[in-house]
């Protein structure tokens, strides 16, 4: 069981295929894939019956939070997974994640089950659990990711998402990554994530290619189109 906490800035756009390819030819030698290549990430949001968490983040305040529980292709019960609280204030975002068996993660998210000295992230989780009442798995989301890392800065980070898809039933990941279509495979959401300031020679380059930051959240947009679409009812 391991945890961390971290805060960085995070900046999504919302490009073309074109764009995509354009982007990585511009880098050149400055970004490097990770070690993993394109992975299929699974999630379940955790929210209230009446949606107050997605309800509230859409709303654009200057302090949001979410719960989600993350793994890195379909697992099995002894798979790692990660438990994720991501709040945001005045644009920073502030992640705090606990590292735990998959089957151990839903009994504690899930199930309620108490966790024998807890570290303090997992206190916080708990925490969040009580005060948000009725918290429970609302959405399973999942998509495929490519991630890349500075060649001379590892703290810059980007990652590129497409084949997004999402599902309001079988709310365990052991049961595939299936689900309804969010958005078009010939769109990506890239999101750059940076410890300090764009560099110059990254701005430049978003610049000429016309790549310009854009409000996406996977999960706010997947709730939205089953609210216009009835599926919520």
């Amino acid at each position: 069981m391991a945890a961390y906490t971290f805060e960085r800035k995070e900046i999504k756009y919302i490009i073309t295929a074109q764009q995509y390819r354009d982007l990585l030819r511009a880098l050149g030698g400055r970004m490097q894939p990770d070690e993993f290549g394109v992975t299929r990430i699974c999630n379940i949001y955790f929210d209230t019956p009446d949606f107050r968490l997605i309800r509230e983040s859409i709303e654009k305040p200057m302090y949001k939070e979410k719960l989600r529980l993350r793994t890195y292709g379909v697992p099995d019960e002894n798979s790692r997974a990660f438990i994720e609280v991501k709040k945001k204030f005045d644009k920073v975002v502030y992640k705090r994640r606990e590292t735990m068996r998959y089957i151990d993660a839903m009994r504690f998210l899930v199930n309620r089950e108490k966790i024998v000295n807890p570290t303090q992230i997992e206190k916080e989780i708990e925490w969040m659990l009580n005060f948000y009442k009725g918290l429970a798995p609302a959405m399973v989301l999942c998509y495929d990711r490519q991630a890349f890392f500075g060649t001379e800065d590892a703290s810059i980070r980007m990652t590129f998402d497409t084949n997004i898809s999402y599902r309001i039933k079988d709310f365990n990941l052991m049961c595939g990554s299936y689900g309804e279509t969010l958005m078009d495979d010939s769109t990506y959401i890239l999101e750059l994530k940076l410890n300090y300031a764009m560099p110059l020679w990254l701005s430049a380059i978003m610049d000429r290619l016309k790549i310009y930051p854009g409000s996406y959240t996977k999960y706010g947009n997947a709730y939205k189109k089953l609210l216009s679409s009835g599926g919520l009812l």
